[in-house]
């Protein structure tokens, strides 16, 4: 082995110079290095070379030159010139002859029998016999490696061990390689060379000849080899073989290790390498070790995790070793660590010495060059103990104690260290395992705490270590050790196990020495909030703390306040949203309505007052925006409109618990509701949905559930139009040029109409330019001169853009705006006595709306104002008695439970009555607005007398074919009818019980004709017009046949044929019941329907024409039981020849109902027949 060491070895110079063939580098090797070289420098120089260049010819000048010097070159000269063809083809043969042989040591083709033993035979042989010995050797070899099947084997061979003849045997190595590649290839004979003596050293020799092949040769080894290098004998022999091949090309040093950690082989040498070649860094970097131990551990790719995860579990169980690649890993980080620790605090070198411990508790502190490089070294090391199961000594953990409880500069990195340090002790605790070490921690702790607020002012970040240490105590009062252990994970950036029960010692020290629930509650209100807060700042902060304390309810429990500090934190916020803010506001609400427990009602926290909510959203309410931005961000009004919506939500969820407590906290006031501007946030929030969240989404869930006039789908589709690129363009042509004009300039133009029409034209046409939000100012100025647009010689343009300024003020402040029109709509008898309408009281009653001016009702433009404000208003009635009712049902139901005891069922009863009371006076105002509506409908008689009647008008419609109508069918009138048929046709779709209330109440027959053309939904009258027949009063029954009519011209369906049928066997029936007084009422206004059943079913033609003979029977048999001197039927028929004036006299004056109604099955038989042949 003394041979072995004394071995000359190719040095990194003579490698580099090989591979980029400078033959004056070369030039300039010793001669034992030059020696190594000689094979391929004397084939280089021998052959027949590819490149023809000067250069290269006087390149080989010289190295014929350098040659010509060595003695060795003339035997390698003479091994080249031997017939390589003809040995191939002998070695070969002997391959054949061995497989067939079993590989067994017996006759060679390549060597006959040997005289002397082989050392003798290779050092008396020519050449050849040179060549054939050691290929024989080789091959031999080569062939029971692949025989081996994996298992390593260390081959004595006399020819490879014997140092004398070393460079001779590496010379015919090299040839035989070069010359025989097919036979020999390198990689193969990389491997065999592994199991024989001085086998590395033969390869790199061999590898530092051919010098393009290091790349090859490396990765055919690393990926022949085992997973684990260091549990073998053939693993750590292939280890020291790369290295020296490393060490022989260092560039390629890296190259290798990333091979290593691709194949997941060889973990060994991964880590070697980056023990052998340290690269030159600064002070204050982190190693390469450390980085690259890192890199396996905290990676993501897990295989490569558990492959050096094993290797380290493996290394620990042998015994320690020296020359163990784990215990060099371990030995140099522990030099590093003890490299970073502050003087004092060293006191443990390792090394052969040992020092004295007492010292090291010596308060010292880090040096800032250090401090990122201890934070790698200590996740390292987390990462080292947690995922790869590392260990520690003694040494290692008194060290990583020392260094954890380091004091570093308040930087930002000084801040993350503490982090990892706390968080390091929480998820090892077994580190602190003497009296001594556990004192120095409590110390440690202690100066954390004390420190805490200096090093968030002095480093400058928001999150520092002192809420980790707040959280930390709080899980630990509440016992939820498994939260610990995820926000350990978190904070070291890895998951490891940690047990529950391991975190017992630390969470005695938390809650007994250092942090005591009423010390963590008291000192939670103390700290600072984080001055715009958003999801930009990470880590822990003082939200993530008061939320557990709220959540644990302390603050509630030691009678602390901690209202005045959220509100602090709403105030303090920016985008985008912190994701700990909404359930903070979750969590704070529930601490306010519900108490810590039963048995203290009281033990709650204080709600935000309102003059701090209205603080938020002071001058918005008013419309001067740019005042509220200077204050508080949108974020901040989002938030605290998210806090008063759901305050009221959980309010009314919770009444029933409360009750039982006899605790009801105080509602916000309907006032402070009023002032806050919620669809304009709203509408903020929609073009922010990207930075807030899920805010977004839960103010529209909150919004949908509690104000559901503010949801309508109207609205939103107004709002598209709205905000669309039309609208967008349109506002860029306001240029800073543009006039501007004032609200008192609005007001004195409305006062002047009709005068002032184009002036006040060209005003509306600039408000048309500006924003939702720019036009809230006139909003005041809009309103208030309603009335005065009801004066005659307004422009119908100006009603128009009056109407639509009015829909864009409705997207901003919908509410607002609504108790301001209805109030300008009054009728003048109201406005002198100066009556105000309040919100409050159009949400009690809101057929209010239609107490207006009734010039109103013949103004479409702001008819339509008013019908979208009356819907709003009934949509938000149901809100508020639902709310009312939930706000008192279960106090009375308290109350009656205390007055009625003893009495079984009789608290239920009150609840019921009060819903159904409820459904009740809802289905009551929703159908007498109904109601009124269709009586707005109704031409006036003014109307009527200029001949604008609703029926005259739906019958040109209907005949526009054969006739003109008197007037064109564009007036007023239709206007407004078309706008209530569309908010009718909207309500019947919401609820159809509406529907079916108003038809069953019954409306003038003269409105069935506009109601059925323009109510599309009015359809659904077809599921209940038999329950509608089958009412006792006769005038629902003769209702059901006209709107019947109606419907089956309207909609000629299968169902609507079934229903005429019915119809019809009704008609029969009453026929027989029925008075001669009451079939007269009956039959007069259903008979002419008849015919419109007709006209939409043909097949109804027999069941009609039967029923009006059975009905013409019974009146007959009616006339011939009255003496006449005249008979009336045959006074009909001169009528109809009508040339004598005395039949028309007989007629004129028959007044008898039975007559009449012969007339009118007379008629209705016309109809039927003229209807029939203009059919054909």
């Amino acid at each position: 082995m003394l041979a072995v060491v004394a071995l000359q070895h190719v040095s990194p110079y003579a490698f580099e110079a090989m591979q980029k063939v400078d033959v004056v580098c070369l030039a300039a090797l010793s001669d034992p290095e030059l020696r190594l070289l000689l094979p391929c420098l004397v084939r280089m120089a021998l052959c027949a070379p590819a490149d023809q260049s000067h250069s290269w010819a006087q390149d080989k000048k010289l190295i014929l030159r350098l040659l010509s010097g060595v003695e060795a070159v003339n035997s390698i000269v003479a091994l080249l010139s031997v017939d390589f063809h003809a040995l191939e083809q002998d070695a070969r043969k002997e391959q054949l002859l061995r497989h067939k042989t079993g590989g067994g040591n017996g006759e060679s083709v390549l060597v006959s029998q040997l005289q002397h033993g082989l050392t003798l035979e290779f050092e008396h042989s020519d050449p050849l016999r040179r060549l054939r010995l050691a290929l024989s050797e080789l091959l031999a070899i080569m062939n029971k490696v692949a025989d081996s099947n994996g298992e390593f084997f260390l081959k004595s061979s006399e020819l490879f061990e014997s140092p004398v003849y070393l460079e001779e045997v590496a010379d015919v190595l090299c040839i035989l390689q070069a010359e025989l590649p097919s036979l020999l290839p390198i990689v193969e004979v990389a491997e065999a060379l592994l199991h024989v003596r001085n086998g590395d050293w033969f390869l790199c020799l061999l590898v530092a000849n051919v010098p393009d092949s290091f790349n090859e040769v490396c990765r055919g080894l690393i990926k022949n080899g085992e997973r684990q290098d260091e549990e073998s004998v053939g693993g750590r022999r292939r280890t020291e073989a790369l290295r020296q091949l490393c060490q022989m090309n260092p560039s390629q040093a890296l190259n290798v290790r990333a091979m290593v950690v691709e194949a997941c082989h060889l973990p060994g040498l991964g880590v070697a390498l980056t023990l052998d070649y340290k690269l030159d860094t600064a002070d204050d970097a982190v190693s390469p070790l450390v980085s690259f131990v890192s890199g396996l551990l905290l990676g993501t790719n897990s295989k490569v995790r558990t492959w050096f995860g094993l290797f380290i579990r493996n290394g620990q169980q042998r015994k320690r070793e020296s020359s163990s690649v784990l215990w060099q890993m371990r030995r140099q980080l522990l030099l590093e660590l003890v490299g970073i620790l502050p003087r004092s605090r060293s006191t443990h070198v390792p090394n052969d010495s040992e020092g004295d411990v007492s010292a090291g508790t010596i308060c010292s502190g880090l040096r800032e060059e250090h401090v990122v490089k201890a934070s790698a070294l200590l996740r390292l090391y987390c990462a080292l103990m947690g995922i790869a199961g590392l260990r520690p000594t003694d040494e290692e953990a008194e060290q990583l104690l020392q260094l954890m409880t380091s004091r570093p500069p308040a930087t930002p990195a000084g801040v993350r260290f503490v982090s990892l340090s706390f968080c390091k002790l929480l998820a090892f605790p077994t580190l602190v395992s003497t009296p001594e070490q556990e004192q120095l921690m409590v110390m440690w702790l202690s100066w954390m705490i004390k420190e805490e607020e200096y090093f968030e002012s002095a480093a400058g970040v928001s999150a520092s270590f002192g809420e980790m240490l707040l959280l930390v105590a709080m899980y630990f009062h509440s016992n939820q050790l498994s939260a610990i252990i995820e926000l350990v994970c978190s904070t070291l950036g890895m998951k490891i196990v940690i047990k529950p029960s391991s975190l017992s010692k630390m969470k005695t020290i938390f809650t007994q020495e250092i942090f005591t629930e009423q010390v963590v509650t008291a000192h939670a209100v103390r700290v600072a909030v984080t001055n715009n807060l958003s999801a930009n700042i990470t880590g822990f902060l003082p939200i993530h703390c008061i939320y557990q304390l709220l959540k644990s309810r302390a603050f509630t429990k030691y009678k602390v306040s901690i209202k005045d500090w959220i509100f602090r934190q709403l105030c303090e916020t920016s985008v985008p949203l912190h994701t700990q803010l909404l359930p903070l506001i979750d969590v704070y609400i529930n601490s306010i309505l519900t108490p810590a427990s039963k048995a203290n009602p009281e033990a709650t926290n204080q709600p935000i007052t309102e003059q701090e909510i209205l603080s938020v959203f002071q001058g918005l309410t008013g419309g001067d925006s740019s005042q509220v931005r200077c204050h508080y961000s949108i974020t901040t009004q989002l938030l605290v409109l998210y806090y008063v919506l759901s305050y009221e939500e959980s309010l009314l969820a919770n009444t029933k618990a409360l009750a039982l407590m006899q605790k009801k906290p105080k509602s916000y006031s309907s006032t402070l509701m009023d002032q806050i501007p919620i669809k304009y946030l709203i509408r903020q929030a929609q073009g922010l949905q990207q930075e807030l969240g899920g805010l977004h989404s839960a103010l529209l869930r909150l919004l949908a559930t509690n104000y559901p006039h503010l949801c309508m789908v109207e609205d939103w589709i107004c709002e598209e139009e709205i905000t669309g690129t039309l609208p967008l363009l349109r506002r860029m042509l306001l240029t800073s040029s543009t006039r501007k004009y004032s609200q008192k300039q609005l007001q004195e133009a409305f006062c002047t109409l009709p005068s002032s029409g184009p002036r006040l034209m060209q005003m509306l046409e600039y408000l048309t330019l500006l924003s939702a939000s720019d036009l809230i100012p006139y909003a005041e100025a809009l309103t208030s001169s309603m009335s005065l647009l009801l004066s005659n010689g307004v422009s119908r343009r100006v009603l128009q853009t009056v109407n639509k300024l009015w829909m864009v003020l409705n997207t901003v402040m919908p509410r607002r705006l609504w108790v301001m029109t209805v109030n300008a709509l009054q009728p003048s008898t109201k406005l002198f006595r100066q009556q105000k309408y309040t919100q409050n009281d159009l949400m009690v009653d809101p057929l209010i709306v239609l107490r207006c001016d009734q010039r109103v009702y013949r103004c479409p433009p702001l008819m339509d104002i008013t019908l979208h404000v009356l819907n709003g208003y009934l949509l938000a009635s149901k809100a508020y008695l639902n709310a009312h009712l939930k706000e008192t049902a279960d106090f009375d139901r308290q109350s009656q439970t205390i007055s009625s005891l003893g009495l079984a069922g009789q608290p239920d009863t009150p609840e019921v009555t009060r819903e159904e009371l409820k459904n009740a006076l809802l289905a009551a105002q929703d159908s007498a607005a109904v109601q009124i509506l269709l009586e707005i409908c109704m031409p006036t008689s003014e109307e009527q007398q200029q001949g604008r009647s609703a029926e005259s008008l739906l019958k040109g419609i209907r005949h526009a074919t054969d006739e003109e109508p008197e007037r064109g069918l564009l007036s007023d009138l239709r206007e407004v009818q078309c706008l209530i048929c569309s908010l009718l046709h909207q309500m019947f779709i919401a609820d159809p019980n509406i529907a079916k209330l108003v038809h069953f109440q019954g409306y003038p027959q003269a409105l069935l004709p506009l109601t059925v053309a323009g109510i599309p939904s009015i359809h659904i009258c077809l599921d209940f017009i038999p329950e509608l027949l089958a009412q006792p009063q006769l005038e629902k029954q003769i209702f059901a046949i006209q709107l019947l009519s109606h419907l089956c011209t309207q909609y000629a369906l299968p169902k609507s044929l079934s229903v005429a049928r019915l119809a019809i066997s009704v008609m029969g029936t009453l026929l027989t019941v029925l008075t001669q007084a009451k079939r007269y009422s009956f039959f007069m206004p259903t008979l002419p329907c008849l015919g419109a059943f007709c006209q939409a079913f043909p097949p109804l033609y027999d069941d009609v024409i039967a029923l009006l003979v059975q009905v013409g029977q019974v009146c007959a048999s009616d006339v011939a039981t009255q003496a006449r001197d005249v008979d009336p039927i045959i006074a009909s028929k001169w009528q109809h020849r009508a040339k004598s004036w005395i039949g028309r006299a007989i007629a004129l004056h028959c007044t008898d109902p039975a007559v009449q109604l012969c007339y009118r099955i007379e008629a209705t038989f016309m109809d039927i027949i003229s209807s029939s042949l203009r059919g054909e």
